[in-house]
């Protein structure tokens, strides 16, 4: 049955999601997931295809275990170097998604944010556990630091961004950042953030089935895969909500959906920078689901969403 307090936007995705007939993730193997991720989002970029900008490109850039893929948006009217730039990490529980499953969030975010976006390829689990994706973003982060003026970016402007388990790394990275000497950073766009891996609370009880692929079972098949188990979930680094301070951090954009298991970490993480001092800006979408943030095309609430994180990412860079 589809459940009745979605906003009817999201309650027609739900029907023919639900008249597809996939089977959930807690049924599949990484591999199958990660298939069915890639196919779905194939056809729904056929029919809602991604906005064009300037330029894209593939490169590579050093990571502590090898090279980290990276696709370059280059903003539309780039006058030449000095470009601000968003560090994207891409959604999918740290198993799934990739560049192509978030190629339009980065080209309408490059287009509407007048930035560079380098959305970052980062490691996965179960092949790569955690901490590999924590490690990779925070390399990249410091590349562009230290290297991001030879892709035209103006290495003194750079934010940090991420839908779920991006947020969650993007969190992450700015915790990292500023207790490790750095780099500064400008922004911090949490989209509906992972920022309690013990998958728990009345969120997760309360749309725990029935609201997309997100499900609290399909939060506990990423733990799983991700962090070998709910042990590591005690880790900061993995449950950016656990962190001792939060305070001193770049200011933050937090986007949360009123239909997502996700959605009382993310309030509370919202709160405790707040409370901390942290600029914090929380956007709650009422009737919208996980992922609403890549329905482009769809929910009007997307482009609404979109438009929010293009103005506080222009504001920050203009700071």
């Amino acid at each position: 049955m589809i459940p009745t307090d979605v906003h009817p936007e999201i309650h027609a995705f739900l029907r023919q999601v639900a008249e597809a007939g996939l089977p959930p993730l807690r049924e599949l193997t990484p591999e199958q997931a990660r298939a069915q991720f890639e196919a779905g989002m194939k056809a729904r970029l056929e029919k809602f295809p991604a906005p064009a900008v300037a330029a894209v490109e593939d490169r590579e850039l050093p990571g502590p275990a090898g090279p980290v893929p990276v696709r370059v948006y280059h903003d539309s009217d780039a006058p030449g170097g000095g470009r601000p730039v968003l560090a994207y990490f891409h959604g999918g529980g740290h198993v799934i998604g990739s560049l192509d499953t978030h190629d339009q969030i980065a080209r309408n975010l490059c287009r509407e944010a007048a930035c560079m976006v380098v959305s970052v390829d980062y490691r996965m689990g179960p092949e790569h556990r955690f901490p590999a994706a924590v490690d990779d973003c925070l390399a990249v982060v410091r590349w562009l630091a230290e290297h991001g003026g030879h892709l035209g970016a103006d290495p003194a402007r750079i934010a940090v961004g991420g839908d779920s388990a991006g947020g969650n790394l993007a969190a992450v990275v700015a915790l990292l950042a500023r207790d490790e000497g750095g780099p500064a950073l400008r922004h911090q766009l949490l989209v509906y953030p992972v920022t309690d891996y013990r998958c728990r609370g009345a969120s997760y009880e309360r749309y725990a089935r029935g609201y997309g692929t997100l499900e609290a079972e399909s939060m506990r098949w990423f733990q799983r895969h991700y962090l070998g188990g709910p042990d590591a979930a005690g880790d900061w680094r993995a449950s950016p909500l656990l962190a001792a301070d939060h305070a001193s951090l770049p200011p933050a954009l937090v986007i949360t959906a009123e239909c997502d298991v996700l959605r009382d970490e993310g309030a509370a993480y919202a709160e405790r920078l707040a409370e901390s001092g942290t600029p914090c800006e929380h956007a709650p979408f009422a009737g919208m689901i996980h992922g609403f943030f890549g329905l482009l095309g769809i929910a009007g609430a997307a482009e609404e969403a979109h438009a929010r994180a293009a103005r506080a990412l222009r504001g920050a860079f203009a700071a």
